[in-house]
């Protein structure tokens, strides 16, 4: 038995070996974020956030042995990486008509590149905890805040001819059904006008029901619920 420890202990002295087993680590850690990200149908999924992390250790591994060879900063070549993730991280937040999605992937992507960092570092328990931290932030975060959260919100865009003649009569709507009106803006763009509604309610309300009433105003082309997606 001691010989057998013996020789593990001389096996992982061995650079290769080592850089082997940084990337196995890796490939499990970034996995786990990569499969949950994955599983709710996200921008980036499993094989993204393993190929951005082995990355991550690769590069790490580099500015290490530049160092040890030629005594090279280190730390250039990682902080080159993280410059760069963020093209990556831009790449997955996509604008769906008046919707935004990806921010939560993107800012995953930069966590997951820092824990390859760590594991090319050397770091493995940290990177360990590190993946289960985050795990546990994109998969059960929302309990808590779905229990802190005191308000739903609505935000509406709405498209008109003429802003200033509805504006009384989409107040009432609100107002009717419960919302509380907590920012109204009226603005144009392009030759279009928008009305921009943003109200808060705490009772379930029927939210098809109150953009069909608005919608049933006459200067009123289009209404769009305006949803910020992760």
């Amino acid at each position: 038995m001691d010989v057998i420890v013996d020789g593990f202990l001389n096996l992982m002295e061995v650079s290769e070996f080592q850089t082997l087993f940084k990337l196995v680590l890796i490939t499990i850690l970034a996995g786990i974020i990569g499969y949950e990200r994955e599983s709710w149908k996200k921008p980036a999924g499993f094989r993204t956030y393993i190929l951005v992390a082995i990355s991550s250790v690769l590069v790490m591994e580099c500015g290490n042995r530049l160092y040890s060879d030629i005594g090279a900063d280190p730390t250039r070549i990682p902080a080159q990486l993280l410059s760069g993730i963020g093209f990556l991280g831009a790449g997955t937040i996509l604008r769906d008509g008046f919707n935004v999605k990806g921010l939560t992937t993107a800012a995953a992507l930069l966590a997951v590149t820092c824990v390859g960092l760590i594991v090319g570092a050397g770091y493995y328990l940290s990177a360990i905890l590190a993946t289960f931290v985050i795990y546990c932030v994109l998969s059960y975060s929302h309990v808590l805040s779905d229990k802190l959260e005191r308000f739903n919100f609505l935000d509406l865009e709405i498209i008109v001819d003429n802003p200033k003649t509805i504006i009384d009569e989409v107040k009432n709507i609100l107002t009717g059904n419960e919302v509380e009106i907590v920012k109204m803006k009226v603005y144009d763009e392009k030759g279009v006008s928008y009305i921009k509604l943003e109200g808060k309610y705490r009772e379930k309300i029927e939210i098809n029901y109150i953009m069909s009433r608005i919608m049933s105003l006459e200067p009123v082309k289009e209404v769009v619920e305006v949803k910020e997606v992760d």
